[in-house]
């Protein structure tokens, strides 16, 4: 049986350690990664989430085990680790 994890509070590590391509509202060029979105709130909660306007790739990152592990540290490390490996 699989178990749906949900976002931890005050993480917001895949708002800041993945580059992201397409436009965000208020980074028409998307960002870079290791680059705070202009989105992410200062509790680290997502200003455009469930909107039209978030990109895709945002939609389509769901929180795991293997990428959210015990803490935002491992989350952020994690990220910036398959950031490096993919570009």
């Amino acid at each position: 049986m699989t178990v749906a994890l949900s976002c931890r509070a005050g993480c917001g590590a895949c708002c800041i350690a993945p580059s992201i391509s397409s436009p965000i509202p208020g980074m028409p060029h998307g960002k870079p990664a290791g680059v705070r979105c202009i989105q992410l709130t200062e509790d680290n909660r997502c200003a455009i989430f469930g909107r039209p306007e978030r990109p895709k790739v945002c939609g389509g990152l769901r929180p795991e085990v293997s990428m959210c592990g015990g803490d935002r540290q491992h989350a952020l490390g994690w990220l910036g680790e398959l950031e490096a490996a993919t570009r």
